[in-house]
């Protein structure tokens, strides 16, 4: 089977560590870059000799006990419930990959992130896609939902905090989609990558529902994607042998010294999620001006949680051409026909600390002359 060209990260990685590198990175779907030496700043003062003795070897396939124990503490389960996986990725091909079976399906929204689809099709499942639509703020419909739900659907998922629409599920639909799973006869799974970054009603993580599986990372709302390190949460114990086997065939483990830093920043996390939060909230309402001011050629649908948004040319064109002409002007933005919506283009909002205005501004002079 070939695998199918991943066209966001083929556009990211041309243009993101492109030599020069690009002057703006709307693309992103990350918050605000932390060096090394910003994260070991936020540490104890004896925390990096600590980890500096620990052993260069590998780490346990389902994560340290500490690092489980730090994600159960900030979640509020137990470290039993917990298995470290490297990023959300591998995580959701580990779900898919456990829960496979020939003439099953899995249930996805679309839009969404391109390794849903794909994670599921190379494990022999039908995808079945319920719509996020503009019209309908990009919310779910529980009833859709429900109409691509049969005997033979191994996994219904749901992102929330959404990449890249930025729409968010609401604290009364979460237990709805939960129940409903469970009454099929088949799991929820939330990717919830950018909890606990709203910007309005927030919401509280799935990790409260006993029926549901959690998948977290540090990559988005801890915007430390350099630590490659995520998480699954599931309370039903006899599935975490399953994904420790799964992991060990992948990945193997992650690194110990990542392990070692992302428990850290854990406890520094709520430094780090205030930062994200100071960023994505001052960018948002110069994002709020611009797409007003550009309402004639542009519209969209405000995001509710989250550090991406998706809007889309009203022409109803292809927004891949001006994606290109905007990156050869130093503004890098990314295709909706990344995420099988041609007309869209998405605006990461986290990662551009200083200059987002200015980021903008050429924005606006691309649209002018197009």
């Amino acid at each position: 089977m070939q695998v199918s060209p991943f066209l966001l990260d083929r556009w990211l990685n041309e243009h993101q560590f492109a030599v020069p590198p690009i002057e703006f990175d709307l693309a992103a779907s990350t918050g605000p870059r932390w060096t090394w030496s910003d994260l070991i700043s936020t540490l104890a003062p004896d925390a990096m000799d600590q980890i500096l003795d620990r052993s260069a070897s590998y780490a346990p396939a389902t994560g340290t006990w500490a690092l489980r124990q730090a994600i159960a503490d900030m979640a509020e389960v137990s470290p039993g419930e917990v298995i470290v996986v490297t990023g959300a990725s591998e995580g959701l091909w580990i779900l898919m990959l456990v829960a496979g079976q020939s003439g099953g399906n899995v249930v996805l929204p679309h839009p969404g992130y391109p390794t849903f689809g794909e994670a599921a099709g190379h494990v022999g499942l039908e995808v079945r896609q319920y719509q996020l639509r503009a019209a309908t703020g990009h919310a779910i419909d529980v009833d859709e939902v429900e109409a691509c739900i049969d005997e033979r659907t191994v996994l219904v998922l749901v992102n929330t905090p959404h990449n890249p629409t930025g729409a968010v599920v609401s604290d009364e639909q979460l237990p709805q989609l939960s129940d409903l799973a469970e009454q099929q006869g088949t799991r929820l799974v939330v990717d919830e990558v950018y909890h606990p970054i709203y910007h309005g009603q927030a919401s509280t993580s799935a990790a409260r529902l006993d029926a549901a599986i959690t998948v977290g990372d540090f990559s988005k709302a801890l915007c430390l994607s350099g630590l490659r390190i995520g998480w699954i949460i599931d309370h039903d114990q006899s599935q975490m042998q399953q994904y420790e086997d799964a992991r060990a065939y992948l990945s193997i483990s992650s690194s110990p010294l990542s392990e070692a830093l992302a428990e850290g920043a854990l406890r520094a996390r709520d430094t780090i999620y205030a930062r994200a939060r100071t960023v994505t909230a001052t960018n948002l309402v110069a994002l709020d001006a611009f797409m007003a001011e550009h309402a004639d050629q542009l519209d969209w649908v405000r995001p509710a949680g989250g550090m991406t948004a998706l809007p889309w040319l009203r022409s109803g064109v292809d927004a891949r051409p001006l994606c290109t002409v905007a990156a050869a002007a130093g503004v890098l933005i990314a295709p909706g026909d990344c995420f099988g919506v041609p007309a869209h283009f998405r605006v990461g909002f986290g990662v551009t600390e200083r200059r987002f205005p200015d980021a903008l501004d050429r924005l606006a002079d691309i649209l002018q002359g197009a």
